[in-house]
Protein backbone atom coordinates (compact mmCIF):
# COMPACT_ATOMS: atom_id res chain seq x y z
CA UNK A 1 0.00 0.00 0.00
CA UNK A 2 1.11 3.64 -0.62
CA UNK A 3 -0.57 6.43 1.39
CA UNK A 4 0.95 10.12 0.29
CA UNK A 5 -0.95 11.93 2.25
CA UNK A 6 0.38 15.03 4.76
CA UNK A 7 -2.18 16.26 6.21
CA UNK A 8 -2.44 19.98 7.67
CA UNK A 9 -3.27 18.69 11.61
CA UNK A 10 -3.52 15.92 13.52
CA UNK A 11 -6.90 15.71 14.26
CA UNK A 12 -10.50 16.38 12.71
CA UNK A 13 -12.36 17.29 16.13
CA UNK A 14 -11.84 14.69 18.15
CA UNK A 15 -10.85 12.07 14.95
CA UNK A 16 -7.17 11.62 14.59
CA UNK A 17 -6.34 11.60 11.19
CA UNK A 18 -3.76 8.68 11.47
CA UNK A 19 -6.58 6.16 11.57
CA UNK A 20 -7.57 7.19 8.26
CA UNK A 21 -4.26 5.20 7.04
CA UNK A 22 -4.99 2.45 9.75
CA UNK A 23 -8.34 2.09 8.26
CA UNK A 24 -6.92 1.83 4.18
CA UNK A 25 -4.07 -0.95 5.86
CA UNK A 26 -6.60 -2.91 7.22
CA UNK A 27 -8.65 -3.09 3.99
CA UNK A 28 -5.73 -3.70 1.90
CA UNK A 29 -4.69 -6.57 4.39
CA UNK A 30 -8.20 -8.66 4.32
CA UNK A 31 -8.90 -7.99 0.62
CA UNK A 32 -5.54 -8.41 -0.36
CA UNK A 33 -5.62 -5.80 -2.87
CA UNK A 34 -3.00 -3.36 -3.78
CA UNK A 35 -4.04 0.14 -3.45
CA UNK A 36 -2.15 3.90 -4.05
CA UNK A 37 -3.47 6.89 -2.86
CA UNK A 38 -2.48 10.27 -3.24
CA UNK A 39 -3.47 13.49 -1.91
CA UNK A 40 -1.36 15.74 -3.63
CA UNK A 41 -2.50 19.63 -2.30
CA UNK A 42 -4.90 20.71 0.77
CA UNK A 43 -5.07 23.03 3.25
CA UNK A 44 -8.13 21.40 5.60
CA UNK A 45 -7.91 18.07 7.06
CA UNK A 46 -11.66 17.77 6.60
CA UNK A 47 -11.68 17.84 3.09
CA UNK A 48 -8.78 16.00 2.95
CA UNK A 49 -10.42 13.23 3.98
CA UNK A 50 -13.34 13.80 2.23
CA UNK A 51 -11.33 13.81 -1.05
CA UNK A 52 -9.55 10.50 0.32
CA UNK A 53 -12.57 8.66 0.76
CA UNK A 54 -14.71 9.94 -2.16
CA UNK A 55 -12.36 9.16 -4.79
CA UNK A 56 -11.56 5.43 -3.00
CA UNK A 57 -15.36 4.85 -3.29
CA UNK A 58 -15.59 5.68 -6.88
CA UNK A 59 -12.45 3.84 -7.71
CA UNK A 60 -13.50 0.90 -5.83
CA UNK A 61 -17.07 0.96 -7.70
CA UNK A 62 -15.14 0.85 -10.82
CA UNK A 63 -13.72 -1.92 -10.16
CA UNK A 64 -16.29 -4.26 -9.15
CA UNK A 65 -18.93 -2.93 -11.37
CA UNK A 66 -20.26 -5.30 -14.20
CA UNK A 67 -19.63 -4.07 -17.39
CA UNK A 68 -22.45 -4.47 -20.07
CA UNK A 69 -19.66 -3.98 -22.87
CA UNK A 70 -17.45 -7.00 -21.54
CA UNK A 71 -20.26 -9.51 -21.46
CA UNK A 72 -18.35 -13.20 -22.42
CA UNK A 73 -15.09 -11.78 -21.92
CA UNK A 74 -12.62 -13.11 -19.48
CA UNK A 75 -11.71 -9.81 -17.43
CA UNK A 76 -7.61 -11.18 -17.61
CA UNK A 77 -4.50 -10.40 -19.57
CA UNK A 78 -3.59 -14.32 -19.46
CA UNK A 79 -7.87 -15.14 -19.99
CA UNK A 80 -7.92 -17.22 -16.95
CA UNK A 81 -8.67 -15.62 -13.35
Amino acid sequence: MVFNCKFVRDSIGEFEVDLINEFFQGFVNHALVTLHIDNLAGNNAHHQAETIFKAFGRALRMAVELDPRMAGVMPSTKGTL
